[in-house]
């Protein structure tokens, strides 16, 4: 398989999640990624996560999930030497991704304006929680803060109840996919054009912009927001219902797909009941459908239900749990999970998750083992053209 980033060198100046995140996609569309640390510490991730012994050589779960493939040096960019080696590694790369808080690598004493003289061709990404400009820019920002400051937690959970939070991360995700993307493009220019550049991207806007059907109400419609539990605002019946065993999800978008579904559970009387006739119609009347409804799943299981109206093209799907998820036959058919080496007394490797796009028919896959610490640190500097006893001074001076 042809690596559609072969060649392409990406620094990653990066930690914790949203800007591992994003370099970990670029390296699996085959960029080669060098994750810069700092000397002694390194990515505060090395430490999250549950296994222990994992935590303890600084492969924390959390840490190798975004940062297998990556080659790690570690540099000192307060140090003078540091400095010199960064400016080196900047001439030498095709991208740099970023996730400080705006203005940190400027007093570093690389702005984006001597990045860019450095070298005028690079693709520099900044992701930050709010982005480089605005009154919040100046903000530390998590997952978590930027689920609130978008109104996604308050358009989650049930109505009855408080806003919730997402269960993962997913501003952190968004942000890393928005940054991923955008470096892409923009090494698409470099490529034909040899101008680089500078990318200012925002966790806050890009979790925005992902709730856009939410977002299209309140700007053309002017109807606020609110939270609707498992239940699809948009249509009815559509959303999370009770069978013989347990939760089942159920979408029904189309006037034949609500037909359908009355039909395979006996209850083709609801198509013609006037209170279900259309979708205002099933909307306006939803609880009242879903009694209905509910009482007919109860008489088989889930999986029963998921078969039969699968079969008539209903959408539909159980509530997994993340292992039964990662275990399922589809997930195993394509390929998603991937076992990678680590090189620890009590154990030699790990299971991580690729990409969800296939390339030329295979899947794409992480095809180093996650870095220790500067475990790349002199095979960069050679690659930089610094001779051993550059890198020995370098030591000596806490330059690395």
């Amino acid at each position: 398989m042809t690596k559609m980033l072969g060649g392409i060198r990406v620094l990653d100046l990066t930690t914790v999640l949203a800007g591992p995140f994003t370099s970990y996609h670029l390296g699996l569309m085959g960029a080669d990624v060098i994750k810069i640390e700092v000397p002694g510490a390194g990515d505060v991730a090395r430490d999250f996560g549950e296994n222990e012994q994992l935590r303890s050589a600084g492969l924390g779960p959390s840490f190798v999930a975004q940062n297998a493939g990556k080659r790690s040096i570690t540099v000192n960019l307060k140090n003078d030497d540091g400095s010199q080696i960064f400016q080196r590694l900047l001439e030498s790369a095709d991208a740099l991704v970023e996730n400080m808080r705006p203005g940190v690598l400027a007093r570093l004493g690389f702005p984006p304006e001597r990045i860019a003289m450095i070298n005028p061709s690079l693709v520099y990404c900044a992701l930050s929680g709010f982005g480089q400009t605005g009154p919040l820019a100046d903000r530390t920002a998590y997952d978590q803060i930027i689920q609130g400051f978008a109104g996604m937690a308050s358009v989650t959970g049930f109505a009855e109840g408080d806003p919730v939070r997402v269960g993962f991360p997913v501003c952190d995700a968004l942000g890393g996919y928005v940054a991923a993307m955008a470096t892409s493009a923009a090494l698409v220019k470099s490529v034909r054009t040899g101008q680089g550049s500078y990318l200012d991207v925002s966790m806050l806007e890009s979790a925005l912009t992902a709730m856009s059907w939410v977002v299209s109400e309140e700007l053309m419609s002017g109807r606020p927001a609110r939270r609707y539990g498992n239940d699809n605002a948009a249509s009815s019946p559509s959303g999370t219902f009770m069978t013989g065993d347990g939760p089942i999800n159920i979408a029904t978008n189309t006037q034949l797909q609500f037909e359908a579904l009355c039909e395979v559970i006996g209850r083709t009387d609801l198509v013609g009941d006037e209170r279900f006739t259309s979708r205002s119609d099933r909307k306006l009347h939803r609880h009242e459908l879903t009694r209905e409804l509910e009482e007919a799943l109860s008489v088989k299981a889930a999986r029963e239900w998921e078969l039969l109206l699968a079969a008539v093209s209903v959408p539909v799907g159980q509530l997994l749990s993340v292992n039964d998820a990662l275990e399922q036959e589809q997930i195993r058919v394509r390929g998603l999970v991937h076992e990678i080496d680590v090189h620890l007394p009590a154990r030699t490797s790990v299971r991580v998750l690729g990409s969800g796009v296939h390339v030329d028919g295979a899947p794409l896959r992480p095809t180093l083992p996650p870095p220790l610490l500067g475990q790349h640190t002199e095979e960069i500097l050679s690659e930089l053209g610094y001779l051993d006893v550059d890198v020995e001074g370098f030591r000596a001076r806490g330059a690395v």
